[in-house]
């Protein structure tokens, strides 16, 4: 059983949802960002989801957007981020880590070598925002063959096919886009939500996720009463760039935010 189905079971058994906090590897710099990892989780963090810098993220808003920017001046690379996730693996061998980001990357690293390298260093699922599953035979072999879980997106235009196609190519969890457009974008819709995680769950056994939209503890209560995790992004991203002069001051801003929404998901 992976890390990722280990820490939704043991979650589900104290009746609590997974908190998924989101942060770009090397914003605003690479020594920051495996100390923050370590401060996400002993703020409550139950998954860490770490992105990989892209010049390209087409599925990011700004905010994001600057921060792979941020990162990529410090040269961050795939194989960068692949090291920070075995540094954290010195000290937590228990934390899943997620890898997202895009194909390129991925694709001039070679599939095999990718998922040997990532499953060495403890990388226990990827979401790779631009490969469908139609087209990702070879990838989610790779994956595999490494004990990585490949996550996938759904849509709120996803429809009963659409999602069954995704669900049937899913390990770990399914990560529900819980509003139209990009990374930091509109406000979230709780009731429509709630109806898609139903018909998400009338498909695949495996937990929902939901992410975008998710601001405040308020947000990540509401989502946290429908869905199997809460996956926080542009808000942590966004206290990193109004802090990223002062670096030391990012954890434990990042740290309180999380905290926050722990308390407030425990609270249902």
């Amino acid at each position: 059983m992976s890390r990722i189905s280990q820490r939704f079971e043991q979650l589900e058994a104290r009746n609590k949802t997974a908190l998924v906090p989101f942060v770009t590897a090397g914003d605003p710099n690479p020594e920051v960002t495996v100390p923050l990892m370590h401060a996400m989780v002993a703020a409550g963090g139950s998954i860490i989801e770490l992105g990989v810098p892209f010049s390209d993220p087409m599925a990011d808003g700004p905010v994001i957007q600057r921060a792979n920017e941020r990162a990529l001046k410090h040269n961050i690379s795939l194989r960068d981020v692949i090291g920070m996730v075995s540094r954290f693996r010195e000290q937590d061998s228990d934390t899943p880590v997620v890898l997202m980001g895009y194909l390129n990357p991925i694709e001039a690293m070679g599939y095999e070598q990718f998922a040997a390298l990532a499953g060495e260093a403890g990388v226990d699922g990827v979401i790779t925002v631009d490969i469908p599953p139609e087209e990702a035979d070879d990838y989610l072999t790779a994956l595999r063959a490494h004990g990585i879980d490949s996550i996938f997106l759904l849509a709120p235009t996803s429809d009963e096919q659409r999602i069954k196609r995704i669900c049937d190519a899913a390990a770990g969890f399914v990560y529900y886009v819980s509003v139209k457009g990009t990374t930091g974008g509109a406000r979230l819709a709780i009731g429509e939500v709630a109806s898609k995680v139903f018909d998400i769950r009338k498909t695949t056994k495996l937990p929902v996720g939901v992410g975008f939209g998710i601001k405040d503890p308020e947000s990540a209560q509401a989502v946290a009463q429908v869905a199997d995790a809460v996956i926080v992004g542009s808000v942590l991203v966004n206290q990193i760039e109004a802090l990223a002069e002062q670096p030391d001051a990012i954890a434990p801003a990042l740290s309180s935010l999380i905290s926050q929404m722990r308390t407030a998901m425990d609270l249902i």
